[in-house]
Order: C-alpha cells, then structure tokens, then sequence
C-alpha cells in the first residue's frame, strides 16, 4: 500500500504519453499522405527563421496588444511547466519537492517565485483573451468558419490554462512547508490565508488534490492538443523552419509544362516529331491538386499548424469586399478533410477507400478560389509561416489543365495570348495604333 500512489502515478503518466504518442504517429502518418517536396537548402536561414518566427514570436508582435499577451502565455505556460519534472520525479520515487533536495533554497525559492509571477501574468492574459473572443466579439473571431467547435475549442484552450495555474497557486498555498520556508511563495503568500482556518490534515489534503488534478490535467492538456488548433504549439517549429524562402511573388513552374513550352518556342524542334524517350515519365499524373493527397507533406503541415487566429483572412483584401474567399477557412478545410481521410485509413486497417468526396467542391468551392487575387495578404500576416495561397493556386491549376474550368475572363484572355501573344484582343499588327492617336 505505501508504494501505491506511485504506482498509479506510473500507469497514469504512461498511459497519457503513450495515448499522445499514437496520436503523434497519426498525424505524421496523415503529414505524408501527401507528395513529396524537397525543402532541404539554406539549413542556416531556416534554422534563423525557425527561431525568430516560432521561438521569438516576432511576427505576433506585428499587432501589440495580442502579441504582448500571446508572449506572455507562451513563456510562462512553457517555464511554469518546468516544474512538471520535479512533480513527475515525485510522484515516480514518493519524495516531496525534490528540488529542494538537490538546489540551494535560495535558487529554488528564486525560481518557483517566477514561476508564481509568471503564473498570475498568464492568468491575467487569458482573461483578456476570453473577454476579446467572448465580450468585446472581435470581427475575426465571429466568421462563418468560427462557429461550432472551433469556437469552443478556443474557449476550452483558455479554461484549461486558467485552471492549470489555479491549481499550481493553490498547491503551493496549502503546502505548509514551503510556505514556512517563506522563500518563493511572491505571490501564493497572499492566497494562503484563505485556508489559514483548516487544520493541517485538510491543507495536506488539499495540497496532495491540487498537486494530482495538476499532473493529470497537464496530461489531458497534451493529449488534447491533438484535436485542438494549439497543436500549433508543437508543429509551428518545423513548420517555420520548413517555410517558404523564396520572394512570395515567386511561383513554382511545372517543370513539364516549361518543357513543353520550350519545346514550342524553338525552331529547331519537329513539332510532329515524336517525344524524346523519357519524356512521358516527367508528366505528372495529375495537373494541380484535386484532394490533400495531390497537395505535398508541407502543405498538409500548414493546415494542422494553423493557428485559427484569423490574421489571413483579415488582411485578405477579397474578404474584405464581401467574397466567400477565407484563407482561414483553406486551411481549416484542409484539415478537415485530411482527418477525414485518415479516418478511413484507420477505419480500412491501413488502406484508403474511395468515399465519393474531395477536398475541392465538397470542402472548398470554385467561387472560393477565383476570388483570390494573388496579393500574398495571407502568407505576409500568418505568425507561423503558412502558406494558403499556394493551395488555392494548386487547386486553381487543376480547375485550369484537368476540368477547363477556369471563369470566362481568364478563358478570353488564355485564348488572346495564344492567338495575338498578348491578354488584349488586338492583332498583333494594330498593337501600336494608339502611338498615331
């Protein structure tokens, strides 16, 4: 019986890692459904952009007020989670604040009394947050998008942290010793006298409650994390680092169509000749993408890395006059059905079963992609370097070379290129007729 606590400590603390572990081999399993990309140049720049963008946050900063607050959640969850290693070290061995055993007082009063300011500033900033999502009702939170789960889940997120840093206060509190030890409670100081009429058996009690609820809500909070938009908390670090570095007016060119074209421009080549042997093999299978299998890996990446903040979508000038086009909505739509076809994978003991749907037409419309205007709004606003643009030009590019379903405006001018070398539809020869006027 004495060594039972530790015990179910063990199976609890294995079982929440190891539910977390499959979860991670999934969606890694979903990351690479999609094709392949090779995004392995410039380590230094990517390694720079990593630690800028994800670790110092400098793109959420762009807007103050949120990124001041967003800063401040993220450092103190990430610190005042430090002190899961010693309660993880405790409950495996049965010791009691092991960090007194192995720190000077002075050092361990110095850093659990951080971890104490850190604690009510990230409470502070989470109130904030709730009340601009649920009182104050900013714009980018109320989309057609944003109702429903996502909705929820950014309510869900900031319950769980104030609860986590309500029972790391309490458990601090009611610990009778450290609180005689008067060296790091700055702040658990002032709430301990809200039990100081509880005789010292209940404050054990309490302390050993707040100190349990913590570790397994820690566990919750992780295993959750999959199912929530904050499991940008751990893929916004490969994703910065696997972010685009080329110019964002840069767009990549199918290497068979430049071919072809090449082919065409030169004079030298037999247009009824026959292909060169090999050159069937460079024609991809399919032009653009269609469903998240045709998108690549990175771009699956972007859609379980986004944050759902909206920052695309309220700089995006198409969404802004009043069209259906939401880069938010790319990406969550992405995700969505990327899940999707998981499921089925899962449900098909590892093989995918055709179900009839796609991520273009049952997920996101052709009115969708048309209404992009190309700006790169989008990619410029996102804090974790996604990419939304460069789905719907994926799915534009299908719409184009597979279905000729592109709107009667880009037909007209695809045809005047071909027949007058220009998008206007002058003859070539009138071209300089406006000199004579």
């Amino acid at each position: 019986m004495e060594y039972l606590p530790n015990i179910l400590f063990a199976i609890i603390l294995i079982a929440g890692i190891g539910y977390f572990a499959n979860n991670v081999k999934k969606l890694v399993r979903n990351i690479k459904l999609g094709q392949d990309i090779d995004v392995s140049d410039n380590k230094s720049q990517r390694w720079k952009n990593m630690t800028m963008i994800a670790l110092g946050q400098t793109k959420m900063v762009k807007r103050p007020i949120a990124g001041f607050l967003h800063v401040i959640v993220y450092v103190g969850f990430i610190i005042i989670n430090i002190e899961v290693l010693e309660i993880i070290i405790d409950g495996l061995f049965g010791t009691h604040r092991i960090g007194l055993k192995v720190l000077p007082e002075s050092v361990y009063g110095f850093l659990i009394g951080a971890f104490e300011v850190l604690a009510i500033l990230v409470l502070v900033a989470v109130i904030v947050f709730w009340l601009r999502r649920n009182v104050i009702k900013l714009k980018r939170f109320l989309s057609a998008e944003m109702k429903g789960w996502p909705k929820s889940d950014g309510n869900i997120i900031l319950y769980f942290e104030v609860v986590l840093m309500c029972l790391f206060l309490i458990m601090n509190a009611t610990d009778t010793t450290f609180q005689a030890m008067d060296s790091g409670n700055v702040t658990s100081q002032f709430i301990a006298p809200w039990f100081s009429a509880l005789p010292e058996s209940t404050l054990h009690i309490i302390e050993r409650s707040a100190w349990w609820l913590h570790i397994v809500g820690i566990l919750i909070f992780l295993n959750y994390l999959y199912f929530s938009k904050h499991l940008h908390i751990l893929l916004a670090f490969p994703n910065t680092y696997y972010g685009k570095l080329t110019p964002k007016g840069q767009f990549p060119n199918l290497e068979a169509v430049t071919k072809e074209v090449k082919m065409m421009m030169d004079p030298n080549v037999d247009p009824f000749a026959a292909p060169p042997e090999g050159a069937e093999a460079a024609v991809p299978a399919k032009f653009g993408a269609s469903d998240v299998q045709d998108l690549s890996w990175l771009n699956l990446l972007n859609a379980y890395t986004c944050t759902e903040c909206g920052r695309c979508t309220s700089e995006c000038p198409a969404n802004q006059t009043g069209k259906k086009l939401s880069p938010r909505k790319i990406m969550m739509d992405t995700r969505d059905r990327l899940e999707e076809v998981g499921k089925n994978i899962d449900a098909n003991k590892g093989e995918f079963k055709d179900d009839g749907k796609q991520l273009l037409g049952d997920y996101i419309t052709n009115e969708e992609l048309w209404a992009c205007t190309t700006c790169n709004a989008c990619v410029e606003a996102c804090p974790v370097s996604i990419d939304p643009l460069n789905i719907i030009m994926q799915m534009r590019q299908y719409l184009v070379m597979e279905q000729s379903a592109a709107p009667m405006e880009l037909n007209n001018m695809m045809t005047n290129i071909e027949n007058n070398g220009a998008p206007w539809p002058y003859n070539q020869m009138d071209r300089l007729n406006w000199v004579n006027e």
